[in-house]
């Protein structure tokens, strides 16, 4: 896997095509990940409604043209347009195939305090699916996803081998990243990787440091702070046997439980 650690421009999406395909040509991967809303930049506000497209639009269009010649897969984040519904779009991580494929998921936890203002411009999204490829089966999620647990553990009970989190983070939640990244690879078992934007994005100052987990959360690879770059691991998917037969966690779930934290998050009344 290629992560690169970039920094897109803002409603500039001619610009962006261009810097995933540099990057794209100048390495050999079968996976390539940028961050979250790559194809837009991050805070376009009222423009992203301009911005977005659907998955049969001229940017995935482009990419996917890339991604068949390259023989690769690619993930990255845009703005999304519903596609039966005028007006919604949704902040979204595509999976391109070298098939020309196109997945996607919708971020469900939009952030909506201090500067970010996710839930005035998207839709939030409802599944959480689990995705074949060559190399495995692969999860998606979105930068504040990491800090609800139960989004991770959907993804793994559905089978995902590895969990991907593309992500617009800025300096100033470094330290809560970095707490929860290996703690998700470890409560599922799983490969955990994370692809940051970096530099700035307007007022927000985006720290890159992408970096890979295998399941009992050893750090395998990281990319510097504050620098443009790409790194690339090479995944070896047999560890997930030997991590799960050593610390069962998946066959240990009491699933009644989620029952009733359903009941405690919808009914409770704060007595």
């Amino acid at each position: 896997m290629a992560l690169i650690s970039a920094r897109p421009k803002i409603a500039d999406k001619k610009s962006n095509l261009k810097i995933m395909e540099d990057y794209i040509k100048k390495t050999k991967a079968d996976f390539y990940i940028f961050g979250e809303m790559f194809l837009s930049g991050y805070p376009c506000g009222d423009e992203f409604r301009n911005l977005a497209e659907t998955k049969q639009g001229p940017s995935i269009k482009c990419l996917k043209k890339i991604v068949k010649e390259k023989n690769c897969y690619l993930v990255f984040g845009m703005p999304l347009k519903d596609e039966k519904v005028e007006g919604l779009i949704y902040n979204s991580a595509i999976l391109i195939h070298p098939n020309g494929k196109v997945d996607n998921y919708n971020k469900r936890f939009l952030i909506t305090f201090g500067p970010f203002e996710e839930k005035i411009f998207f839709d939030e999204g409802e599944e959480s699916n689990v995705f074949e490829t060559k190399f495995g089966k692969i999860g998606l999620f979105i930068c504040y996803d990491l800090f609800f647990p139960e989004i991770t553990k959907a993804l793994a009970l559905q089978g995902a081998d590895v969990l991907i989190c593309i992500s617009a983070s800025p300096s100033t939640t470094r330290k809560y990243f970095e707490a929860l990244l290996p703690a998700r690879a470890i409560e599922n078992t799983i490969f955990l990787v994370y692809a940051n934007i970096v530099g700035s994005q307007e007022s927000l100052v985006l720290w890159g440091g992408s970096q890979i987990y295998d399941p009992l959360g050893n750090l395998r690879v990281k990319a510097p702070y504050f620098e443009e770059s790409i790194i690339t691991y090479d995944i070896d998917l047999k560890q997930l046997k030997t991590a799960r037969a050593n610390r069962p966690v998946l066959r240990d779930i009491r699933p009644e439980i989620y029952r009733d934290l359903y009941n405690m998050s919808r009914f409770h009344r704060g007595d």
